[in-house]
């Protein structure tokens, strides 16, 4: 599949730039010119990659979080999050819903969302050298809408 556009943002992996990493995203996006529901759907998947990465990723550091978002041929976004902390021992697991290592605040809700929202979701993990969370998402040609 061909490559329209990217980008790329590193950032430490601070709660601060969950914000950060959903406005870039959204902005990026904005060239497809999605509907206010794709776009919801967009930054809320982009909040749960990145909300994982801080919380779970570098429970007791501060890590790099890299995100990656590309437009492809077909009006198609991909969102990549990618870090490289503790990693995920059994990726089944974590994507069940009401699973979570963040304790009794976290609803382990993180990977379903982000299931629901985009139209593909991939989890590649490897114990202590990081997740990968890969995302896409098909923005409709307004003329089809």
């Amino acid at each position: 599949m061909n490559i329209i556009n990217e980008m790329k943002l590193e950032f430490l992996s601070r709660s601060a730039n969950e914000a950060l990493a959903r406005s870039a995203v959204s902005q990026f996006a904005a060239q497809l010119d999605p509907t206010l529901e794709e776009l919801g759907d967009i930054k809320t998947s982009v909040s749960e990659a990145v909300t994982n990465a801080v919380v779970h990723a570098y429970p007791d550091k501060l890590g790099q979080v890299l995100l990656r978002a590309r437009i492809l041929e077909g009006g198609i976004l991909e969102v990549t999050v990618r870090d490289k902390g503790v990693g995920i021992e059994d990726i089944g697991q974590a994507r069940s819903p009401l699973y979570t290592t963040g304790g009794e605040e976290r609803s382990g809700m993180g990977f379903t969302i982000m299931e629901s929202f985009m139209d593909t979701l991939r989890v590649r993990s490897a114990p202590g050298r990081g997740t990968t969370v890969a995302m896409r998402k098909r923005v409709m040609p307004r003329l089809l809408r």
